[in-house]
């Protein structure tokens, strides 16, 4: 014979607890999974707003830039403290940054937070090929995050912080993969996992909102989450 309980005040509290443990469980998730397209949020109808400017350099951080120059887009956390780490380097004519590898179109800030855009963050790089080679970016890149943690970086958790390079024209792809490969060697040798790093042609760079733009430059005692692993990116000679 079936048996049937009562509800009673401690069953319902036992209930509720069960359920916004499943809720909670099923919002952690999806920080982790990328959505399918049917799940995502959909797209927002107009852009952000931000200044055209770089904060440091004053040298316009979107196009039309002086013909010279080329693009790269890097993932490597937090892209406050990754941004600061490439408007550094000689030859970086500006940077920017914004949401890339995922499928709402002109997301927000709390649109990606969510999970449910499929972005990471990531810094537009514009940069001087006759003064800073692409292996040079690729160095700083590898060098100054830990590519091996999937969806996150140090405290950061969540697909939005996944390591990606987001290649322009078919010899970055190249350089990239190739650089997978030499820096997961020195990785094993330091005993690290293996790289999660997303490698893949860039898709749409959407910009995030003006606040985020040279965040560290505006807040120099702002939240920096850059960490290496302390191995050290050698490029074969030949890719120099």
């Amino acid at each position: 014979m079936i048996q049937y309980h009562r509800a009673t005040p401690k069953l319902n509290a036992a209930l509720q607890d069960s359920q916004e443990k499943f809720s909670l469980f099923r919002r952690e998730k999806a920080l982790f999974d990328l959505p399918a397209t049917a799940d995502s949020i959909a797209d927002r109808a107009e852009p952000v707003q931000f200044s055209p400017l770089h904060y440091v350099s004053g040298n316009p951080i979107v196009e039309p830039v002086p013909d010279h120059l080329r693009q790269a887009v890097f993932g490597l956390g937090c892209f406050w403290g990754a941004e600061r780490l490439f408007w550094q380097l000689p030859g970086v004519f500006s940077t920017a940054v914004g949401y890339a590898g995922g499928i709402t179109g002109n997301p927000r800030y709390e649109d990606v937070c969510s999970g449910r855009t499929g972005h990471t963050e990531v810094v537009l790089v514009f940069y001087d090929p006759a003064t800073v080679s692409f292996q040079t970016l690729l160095g700083a890149f590898w060098e100054s995050h830990d590519p091996t943690q999937g969806m996150g970086q140090g405290n950061d958790r969540g697909s939005q912080y996944r390591s990606a390079i987001y290649t322009v024209g078919d010899e970055q792809l190249q350089q990239a993969k190739q650089g997978k490969v030499q820096f997961q060697a020195a990785l094993r040798d330091s005993n690290y996992a293996e790289i999660t790093t997303e490698i893949m042609p860039l898709g749409e760079f959407y910009y995030a909102e003006g606040y985020h733009q040279q965040y560290l430059a505006k807040n120099p005692d702002g939240y920096c989450s850059l960490a290496g692993t302390g191995a050290c990116y050698a490029p074969a000679k030949a890719d120099t």
